[in-house]
């Protein structure tokens, strides 16, 4: 027989089959089951505790967790067994034996046998009676230790314990498990020996022995010591352990140990050996100690006892160093370490390996010397000495060092560490230094030696000032002015590695006090009287004439120069020849010196007040030197500065001994000759010399520097001998080859001065008195000095002698002096550009012929480039076809710049350039040079024709005026080089890629940028022409960022003011940088300058460079009779404003009309950019102010100055439309105490012999650092790509007239793209968020009342009420999110992100303003939910009730069927459903929903509309019915008066404006239609709200629309709209009425009652069947509906990942490219004409397109269908474990628990628990079988169905809301139509990236009848006009279209090429465009129809920033 193996069925077999046992019968069954291991079958028995009081259903339960599906076979089992039991058992109070059984007999005669250790053997006569089995037990001490069951009479027990008495019981037992009384017996088992046995402490007489306890029940132990076979001691113990002594050294012994029982049974012995220690060695003594090696040895005859060798070890330090063994008595143990001490042991080995204790000794062998000695740390006076570490090898005590010069000991060293230092010692001197070791006992090794020599003093000197890297490395011009902390922080001098940095930082702001330096006094400051008058210690100071040599010979060329020029500004010594110290020769510092020019007027342009300016180099002046003979009492270098100075203000030119420092020894500077000018200004009151004169200085001893005496004689006028000393020092005198007059100085004062030494001395040179010159006894300074000053005087006004610099270097070259020019880069260098300006004959002629391009050609370029931004000239002419022409012009002028021929000159100039670094920067400079010399010629010669003409002007008017000119264009500089460079790259452009000119040149921009690396300026405005070679400067930007990227970041600062107030000085000054300030004209047009940041402040200020930027002067007296000179100023202001992070507006002047006229100019740049979003500070410098009260002063000056910038920001504010602007304080961030600064004059005397003011260095350095200050606190730095396209920009804005409204940056678009996307993001997750929260607010909604509601409010308007509140609450928050979030991203430092806070308060107001679109979307579809719920509620009590009038009828057929007795057919049973089923219905009343007539509700809606429109509106809804309107398409028709005169006097307006209105008229219709479709496929019923929405969304697009259209227009929309919308919504209520009416709903439920019917009249299983009922009815519409309701937004997410849907930019891009990709001239006309059409089916078709595959849903489906099944499987294990009563409890807790999550059919639900009584367990069973089929069955259903029919059953339609993501605010251009695409829902201003031509919109010219050409973003800076309603049919200028349409932002086309898409449209579908417009072709240009399509789609790409 088979049953059914699953748990169900068996469980149910069970439950019957124990329930018909009586009580006693299952007492029995429960004993059995306790009992299982006792009865034959063997079944695991159940425990007592739980059958002890389980009923028939409980021990089914038991069974089956015991046995699972077995438990049926254990049943039938058991029942088996009771059956055949003749007596049955009975349970009392829990199981017990068969009652009436007799107990047995217990077994007799029991023995035991064969016992072990381990085991023992039991046995017993066999049993009388009917026993079954004998049960054995043993036991040990009171427990059981193993029991058996056995059918024989012998058992055997085995693992036992050894020695252990046991007790053994044996009992009879029966067949029914009764045991006899047991019969017993003992026995013990044998015991073991010990174990573990082990000998321990063993020594020479003496062990012990141990083992482990003996197992069992043992007494004692025996234990046996012998020797020999004999027996030595023997011991009994009841431990565990025995000691023997008194034994024999180094004898063997064996042990043995035997366990004892209490009966004297003894156990086998245990045995073991151990042998006693042996006697260690004796007479132990060392031999032949060596360094590394010694000998041991003992007394002869190895030790007593049984000894096989001795063990030798050799110790050191605790640690082995060899161990041997041997078998005679010697040992030698070599290899060892010198000086070391070691311990020597010596034990005796027996045979077994015993060793005896050692016999010990120590010993040490001999010491070496240290090794590894090496000298270190070698200066000019000191060295150190080490050796390696650890005191030489061995217990060396200490070290003995000796240092000897001479073989003489200097100095005698001991230590106990391994290094030394010697100091105090001489320098350039070599020394011996020896080491020893000595040891504790004094012995000391034989030394270790080494020699070293102390450095020379320049070598120490470079070490001390932190120079020795920049010896072989120089000094660099970019990392002296690196800006660095030290720049920008004023930290003291803290040692003399500061000294150098000090003194450059204060010599590259000019600052007269550098050489003032010297390291912060770090001694205490308490009172100590015995310092008083002790000396200073000089040696802690460093003589600034050491720091400027070794500054010199650290530098390259290029520094020393610069330093030489700033040195000469601040009026200090310059080096003439430099020493150095290592080669012992000076060089001659030509190169230095040839940057340094000066003016000066001698007496003979006194009168005409000319002045000579010229190259100091070049300058024919007397040179007098002044030297020193020996040591002088009178200090030369003080003598000479007061010689020098004039009385009203003294200046130390020279470094001197009473100066801060020039006491402190020179180290490296003796030798150092230098030199000064002295330069007369023409004043005789002031003047010392008349003439100009050179003053030379040499440092130090002539005797120790005879070539630069010698130099000095050959090369000066005079030469002054300082001297005190004897006749034997001035023999040097008559030695020297001497061109130059000799005059000797002494002071007659000084103890050491000899009259007779003087006389001989003057005798051998031949000199007369005159040339003596004594300091008289008595006589005071000033007299003596006077004395000096007139003999200099005399020889100034008489010499001959005028040598000027640059011919020195022949006699350098013939004393063996180097000349710094000499290096083959500099000749190099020189060679080029001498090659170069050596032709240059007239400047004029010049540039035309070897500069051309610059010329006359670039300036008409810059003409057209401006023209065609703003067409001033365009006249009457078609825009375009201007335009075009321009272009043509263009072309042909860069053609006739390619028809050029490469000039020698600029061929020579780019090949120079192209050479190695360094040679082209000597190149430059000559060539800057050499220009200079040209151009200061040519001026000096022009001014004085000037001049000469001027005395006569209005004779000579002409003459004077073409001089001007003249003068104007005749500077000539390295910049127009470059910009002739420039221009040849730019025309090179012009020409194919491949051709070889263009390939030729491609290198130029990387040349240039290298320079700019170098320190070199880039021309950035050309300030002839006016402009910027756009791409030549951004080319060379390009490849700047390539040259340092990634560190590429930039802050800018730039200068601004009036012509020739030094802007150029103030910039050097501050920053160290060379911008030029040349004889000729100033600075024209801006140029930049890099400057490193150093990587310490790198990080702190966000930037790798700064740039600096010099501007020409504004207010040009050159540009001031030009028209355009304003304009100009303006251009300029603006781009250098709009490129800085700081512009320092320079104002130096009293004129108040030009301080308000440069106010004017800066305050309209910082404007500009204010409204374009670029934050820029600024910082106000007065010069020239020379009071130290100014700040207090000038308080009134500051508010004067707000005052007046002020008034200006009114002014430019008038002027750019911006009136809001009222302040300058509205501009920009501004303060005239922090902002403002007074910088006093920059000479401090009078020229040209003042040096430069200390005041306006330090005042420029606090400017400095508070400029640098403020860039660190600026929004984060651009890169230079950023750099240079804000440059291209600003600048292609500029040549507009308007400049606002023209300026376009693509870092602004980039930057508002951004912005766009975070937002549309957070915008999206809002929406989302509430699009769930409502969703799952109408499904609480539908359920409020059913089973599955889990709401403890039983009100549906209290509920309501929650919801609502609810959903406020989420909006709040979902608001405050938005908002932070666009707080925290405006927060940001990177991304651009301050060019567009302008934008700030639209996005705040767009969050906002959804928040309200949301808020009331949501309230309304939570009241139409309600109020549908609420008509549903009789409708679902009438279905109820029918329901259960259904159910009761087919149980009472049930009943009276089965009455009958007689088997029926499902034929009949189908017969009698039908009749009870027709009876039934007959007797119910059947009242459906209540319909609403929609048409009257929604002609109420409209006219509560209409009626806020007035009289007229209502009159014109009244005119026709609702049910009259929408039946055809909408048709807009002019009507009325007004709209007849327009159509009889304006025909060609009014049919452009009833296509206006018509195209309204169809977007406002389709979105509604939109709307009534998304509501119909929601399947609900009418409600009024959905009217109200179509009403709101008419008048939202009506008030949107920039077409006038009136309430003629309004209504019959309107109506239209409304009536189409009543007739759909009319099909939607009868279908939903349809769907819930009671009558059908019964009616389709039919034959499911039925078949239910059937199955419980056959009383058939339906769990399996009602199941599947229950998933396919109720589960699996629900599931699909989950799916399908996220699927839509899980489509539209993803679709909003592409970057086509992040902006509506990027949108409008990808559009218009695949238009062009498609070549489809009906999909550009539909795109025109109907763009909201087309696009909505081009976002479906990429919808299906990028879903094709199907793969891409299927993730998000299986993803949605897993989590509803799990929530299906989780409701169903909840369900279960709450015990529901019946299936319905059941089925109810499932549906509760998915309440929130699924939406079950309430009716489905209804309709499958009639007639359901199937089992809950067996149902919950099936159910879980069906879920997962269930599963399975959707996946394939989903797989299968397509991609176009998902769409249909979606709740979200992804192609709405991308639609209304990307379609924007719907407004398009006034002009050609196109789509505004501004972010935002709340955007104030519109704009699009691209315009087209208004013919593609169907526009055509009035008398031409041909389409437009005109493109909006050229006509708004035309002087054109325009006419429409908006204007009421006036014309008005396209220039001030803001007036019309102040929410359009149109700027004119950027780059010229960025409608190029437009054009080749137009031109390619110019007549299909005519045909579909009636109009005739439009005149395409001939520019237009040279675009390619690759043009078209670059032109795109660009415009839209797509890649």
């Amino acid at each position: 027989m088979t049953y059914r193996s699953d748990d169900y069925t068996v469980k149910r077999w069970l439950k019957a089959t124990l329930k018909n046992l009586d009580s006693s019968g299952l007492k029995e069954f429960k004993w059995y089951l306790n009992n299982a291991e006792e009865s034959e079958d063997g079944f695991n028995p159940i425990p007592l505790g739980p059958l002890e009081k389980a009923d028939a259903l409980d021990t089914g339960n038991l069974m089956m967790q015991w046995y699972s599906t077995k438990a049926r076979e254990v049943a039938e089992m058991i029942l088996k067994m009771m059956k055949s039991e003749k007596e049955k058992p009975v349970v009392q109070d829990g199981p017990v034996s068969p009652a009436g059984a007799t107990e047995p007999v217990p077994p007799a005669g029991i023995k035991v046998s064969n016992v072990t250790r381990d085991s023992l053997s039991l046995q017993w006569d066999p049993p009388a009676g009917e026993v079954e089995s004998c049960i054995v037990t043993c036991c040990s001490g009171g427990e059981t230790v193993e029991k058996k069951t056995t059918k024989t009479n012998s058992v055997t027990f085995s693992s036992l314990k050894p020695g252990v008495s046991y007790s053994l019981h044996v009992s009879a037992q029966l067949r029914n498990g009764t045991t006899s009384t047991p019969a017993s017996i003992t026995a013990q088992t044998e015991p073991v020996p010990p174990a573990g046995i082990k000998v321990s402490n063993v020594t020479r007489d003496s062990l012990s022995l141990q083992w482990d306890p003996p197992a069992g029940e043992v007494e004692s132990c025996i234990v046996t010591c012998c020797s020999g076979g004999e027996t030595v001691e023997k011991k009994t113990t009841k431990t565990n352990s025995v000691t023997f002594s008194s034994l024999k050294p180094g004898v063997s012994y064996s042990l043995h140990v035997s366990a004892q029982l209490r009966n004297g049974t003894t156990s086998t012995p245990a045995s073991i050996t151990a042998e006693t220690e042996p006697v260690p060695p004796t007479g132990i003594k060392v031999s032949n100690v060596t360094r590394d090696s010694l000998s041991l040895q003992w007394d002869p005859g190895i030790p007593a006892g049984e000894v096989e060798s001795c063990i030798v070890t050799c110790c050191s330090g605790g640690e082995t160093v060899e161990k041997r063994t041997t078998k005679t008595n010697s040992v030698t143990f070599s290899s060892l370490k010198p000086g070391v001490s070691y311990s020597l042991h010596v034990s005796a080995q027996l045979r077994n390996g015993t060793t005896s204790t050692p016999a010990s000794i120590t010993a040490q062998t001999e010491p070496v010397p240290p090794t590894g000695i090496k000298v270190s740390n070698v200066t000019r006076d000191s060295l150190s000495l080490q050796w390696d570490p650890g005191i030489p090898a061995g217990e060396v005590e200490s070290c003995i060092v000796t240092c000897c010069s001479g073989g003489e000991t200097v100095e005698k060293r001991t230590t106990k560490t391994n290094s030394v230092t010697f100091s105090s010692l001489k320098p350039g001197v070599s020394y011996s230094l020896h080491v020893s070791a000595q040891l504790r006992n004094g012995t000391t090794s034989t030394p270790a030696s080494i020699t070293a020599q102390t450095e020379i003093d320049l070598k120490s000197l470079l070490e001390d000032l932190g120079l020795t890297p920049f010896y072989r490395e120089k000094l660099t011009l970019s990392k002296i002015l690196e800006i660095d902390k030290k720049t920008i922080t004023d930290v003291p001098v803290k040692s003399k590695s500061d000294l150098p940095w000090y003194f450059l930082k204060k010599l590259m702001m000019v600052n007269v006090t550098a050489r003032n330096m010297n390291c912060d006094d770090l001694s205490g400051t308490e009172l100590d009287f015995s310092h008083l008058l002790a000396s200073p210690n000089t040696g802690d100071t460093v003589n600034p004439l050491d720091i400027i040599t070794a500054l010199f010979l650290c530098s390259d060329a290029f520094v020393q120069q610069e330093m030489a020029l700033k040195m000469a500004m601040c009026q200090l010594s310059v080096p003439l020849l430099l020493p150095s110290c290592d080669t012992e020769q000076c060089t001659l510092m030509l190169w230095a010196m040839r940057d340094i020019i000066k003016k000066y007027r001698p007496s003979a342009f006194s009168q005409s007040k000319g002045f000579i300016e010229e190259r100091i180099v070049d300058s024919q002046v007397p040179m007098i030197s002044f030297v020193r003979l020996g040591n002088c009492s009178l200090s030369k270098s003080e003598i000479l500065n007061k010689l020098l100075s004039n009385s009203q203000q003294y200046h130390d030119t020279f470094v001197h001994r009473n100066m801060e420092g020039g006491d402190s020894p020179k180290r490296i500077s003796n030798g150092l000759t230098e030199i000064t000018w002295y330069l007369p200004g023409g004043n005789t009151d002031i003047d010392l010399f008349n003439q100009p004169v050179a003053v030379a200085n040499l440092h130090g001893d002539i005797a120790s520097f005879e070539t630069q005496y010698s130099f000095l004689c050959q090369t000066s006028a005079a030469v002054f001998v300082f001297f005190d000393h004897s006749e034997s020092e001035c023999k040097i005198l008559t030695n020297q080859n001497q061109k130059a007059q000799i005059f000797l100085v002494g002071n007659s004062e000084s103890k050491n001065f000899r009259l007779e030494t003087l006389k001989i001395v003057a005798t051998a040179l031949n000199l007369t008195a005159s040339n003596c010159i004594l300091k008289k006894k008595q006589q005071n300074i000033a007299d003596f000095i006077k004395r000096l000053r007139k003999t200099v005087r005399d020889v100034v006004e008489n010499t001959q002698m005028k040598m000027p610099i640059a011919h020195m270097a022949e006699i350098a070259h013939e004393l063996g002096i180097l000349v710094d020019e000499n290096s083959p880069e500099c000749q190099a260098g020189k060679k080029s550009a001498d090659a170069i300006t050596e032709e240059i004959q007239d400047l004029l002629r010049y540039k035309e012929q070897q500069l051309p391009l610059q010329g006359q050609i670039w300036k008409e370029l810059t003409h057209l480039e401006k023209e065609e931004f703003r067409l001033k000239e365009v006249g009457s002419k078609n825009i375009e076809m201007y335009k075009s022409e321009l272009k043509q012009q263009k072309e042909k002028l860069r053609n006739k710049q390619n028809s050029c021929d490469l000039s020698p000159a600029m061929a020579c100039f780019i090949n120079a350039i192209s050479s190695p670094g360094i040679e082209r920067c000597y190149f430059l400079k000559w060539m800057r040079m050499n220009l200079d010399n040209v151009s200061c010629l040519k001026l000096s010669v022009l001014r004085e024709l000037y001049k000469e003409k001027c005395k006569d002007y209005y004779a000579n008017k002409e003459e004077v005026k073409g001089i001007d000119r003249q003068l104007s264009n005749s500077s000539l500089g390295t910049e127009h080089f470059f910009r002739e460079m420039g221009q040849i790259y730019e025309a090179s452009l012009s020409l194919p890629e491949t051709h070889p000119s263009r390939q030729q040149l491609q290198h130029l921009p990387k040349l240039c940028a290298q320079l700019l690396l170098d320190g070199f300026p880039l021309e950035l405005v050309d300030g002839d022409a006016s402009n910027i070679p756009l791409r030549w400067v951004s080319d060379v930007l390009s490849q700047l960022n390539h040259l340092v990227f990634p560190k590429n970041r930039i802050r800018v600062v730039t200068v601004l003011g009036i012509q020739s107030t030094g802007k150029s000085t103030l910039l050097n000054t501050m920053f160290g940088v060379q911008f030029a300030v040349s004889s000729g004209p100033c600075t024209r047009g801006a140029f930049m300058l890099l400057i490193r940041l150093n990587k310490d402040v790198k990080r702190e200020f966000g930037c790798d460079f700064m740039v600096i930027i010099d501007t020409e002067g504004l207010k040009s007296p050159e540009l001031s009779q030009l028209d355009y000179s304003y304009d100009h100023d303006n251009e300029l202001a603006t781009l250098v404003v709009g490129l800085s992070d700081i512009t320092i507006i320079n104002i130096a002047m009293e004129n108040s009309t030009e301080m308000k006229d440069i106010l004017q100019i800066v305050v309209h740049a910082f404007l500009r950019m204010k409204e374009v979003g670029k934050k820029t500070k600024c910082q106000f410098v007065h010069q020239n102010v020379p009071d130290v009260s100014a700040p207090e002063k000038n308080l009134r000056g500051r508010e004067l100055l707000l005052e007046q910038l002020n008034e200006r920001t009114q002014a430019a504010a008038k002027m750019e439309k911006r009136e809001e602007n009222r302040s300058f304080t509205d501009v920009m961030e501004y303060s005239p105490d922090t902002g403002t600064c007074y910088v006093p004059g920059l000479w401090n005397g009078n020229p040209p012999m003042a040096p430069v003011n200390v005041g306006y260095s330090q005042t420029l350095y606090e400017l400095k650092k508070n400029i640098i200050q403020q860039l660190g606190e600026c929004v984060s730095a651009n890169d230079l790509l950023a750099f240079k396209e804000w440059m291209t920009s600003l600048w292609n804005a500029v040549k507009h007239e308007n400049f606002i409204f023209s300026f376009r940056n693509s870092l602004v678009v980039d930057a508002y793209m951004k912005l766009c996307r975070e937002f549309n993001k957070w915008e999206w997750e809002f929406q989302k968020s509430m699009y769930n929260w409502i969703s799952n607010a109408e499904r609480k909604i539908s359920k409020f009342g059913t089973v599955a509601a889990k709401c403890q409010i039983s009100d549906m308007e209290e509920f309501l009420t929650q919801l609502k509140h609810e959903a406020s609450t989420d909006l709040s928050k979902w608001e405050m999110k938005l908002l932070d979030n666009l707080e925290e991203y405006f927060k940001q430092r990177h991304g651009h992100v301050y060019l567009v806070e302008g934008y700030k308060e639209e996005f705040k107001n767009s969050a906002k303003s959804l928040r309200r679109e949301l808020e009331s979307s949501v309230v309304n579809q939570l009241r139409a939910a309600a109020d549908i719920k609420r008509g549903l509620k009789e409708v679902d009590k009438i279905k109820d009730n029918h329901t259960k009038e259904i159910e009761k009828a087919v149980n009472k057929l049930i009943t009276e069927c089965r009455k009958k007795n007689v088997q029926m057919t499902d034929r009949e049973l189908n017969k009698e459903f039908d009749k009870m089923w027709s009876e039934t219905l007959r007797k119910m009343s059947f009242s459906g929903l209540k319909r609403t007539d929609v048409f009257t509700d929604v002609s109420h809606c409209l006219r509560e509309n209409v009626e806020k429109k007035g009289s007229h509106a209502c009159y014109l809804l009244s005119r026709k019915p609702l049910q009259e309107c929408g039946l055809e398409p909408f048709m807009y028709k002019p009507e009325g008066w007004g709209e007849t005169v327009k159509n009889t006097f304006k025909g060609w307006f009014t049919k452009d404006l009833v296509k206006a209105r018509q195209k309204v008229a169809d977007n406002i219709i389709a979105a509604c239609q939109d709307s009534v479709t998304d509501r119909k496929k929601r399947k609900t019923n009418y409600h009024n709200t959905y009217i109200q929405e179509i009403l709101r969304i008419i008048d939202e697009m009506l008030n949107k629309t920039d077409v006038d259209t009136g309430i003629e227009f309004e209504v019959p929309l309107k109506q239209h709209i409304c009536a189409v919308a009543a007739r759909n919504f009319q099909i939607m209520q009868e279908d939903f009425i349809q769907a819930n009416d009671p009558l059908i709903l019964l009616d389709k439920n039919k034959e499911k009652f039925c078949a239910d019917f059937r199955d419980v009249f056959h009383e058939r299983d339906q769990c399996q069947k009602k199941a599947e009922e229950f998933i396919e009815q109720c589960l699996k519409p629900a599931v699909e509906d989950f799916v399908y309701h996220f699927l839509g937004l899980n489509i539209t997410e993803e679709m909003m990942t592409s970057k086509a849907f992040s902006t509506r930019t990027f949108f409008q891009g990808s559009v218009l490219l695949d238009l062009l990709s498609k070549k489809d001239f009906n999909s550009y006309r539909s795109c025109i004409r109907n763009y909201e059409d087309y696009v909505k089916t081009w976002i479906l078709e990429q919808i299906k397109e990028h879903f094709s595959d199907t793969t891409k849903t299927s993730g998000y489906e299986e993803e949605h269908l897993k989590s509803s099944i799990k929530n299906i499987k989780d409701a169903m294990e909840k369900a279960k474990s709450e015990k529901s009563a019946d299936l319905k409890t059941f089925v109810e807790h499932i549906c509760k628990e998915l309440g929130d999550k699924l939406v079950i059919s309430q009716d489905a639900l209804g309709a499958f628990m009639i007639l359901n009584n199937t089992d809950q367990e067996q149902f919950a069973d099936w159910l879980t079988e069906s879920v997962e089929k269930m599963e399975e069955t959707l996946k394939k259903k989903f797989k299968d169905t397509t991609f176009e029919r998902k769409l249909e059953h979606l709740r979200v339609n992804p192609q709405t809301e991308l639609f209304n993501r990307v379609v924007g605010c719907g407004k398009q251009c006034p002009f050609c139509e196109v789509p505004c695409e501004a972010g935002g829902g709340e955007h104030e201003e519109h704009h699009a990236s691209l315009h087209r031509p208004r013919g593609l919109g169907g526009y055509s010219g009035v008398s031409s009848g041909k389409l437009s050409t005109d493109i909006c973003t050229s006509l708004v800076i035309s002087d054109r006009r325009f006419s429409g309603s908006a204007t009421n049919d006036e014309w008005h200028p396209f220039k001030s279209y803001r007036e019309i349409y102040p929410d359009w932002h149109i700027p004119p086309d950027g780059s010229l090429e960025a409608s190029d898409f437009w054009k080749y449209v137009m031109n390619k579908y110019n007549r299909e465009f005519a045909e579909a417009y009636d109009a005739k072709p439009a005149d395409i240009p001939g520019p237009w129809k040279k675009i390619t399509k690759q043009q078209a789609e670059k032109s795109l790409k660009n415009s839209f920033n797509l890649s």
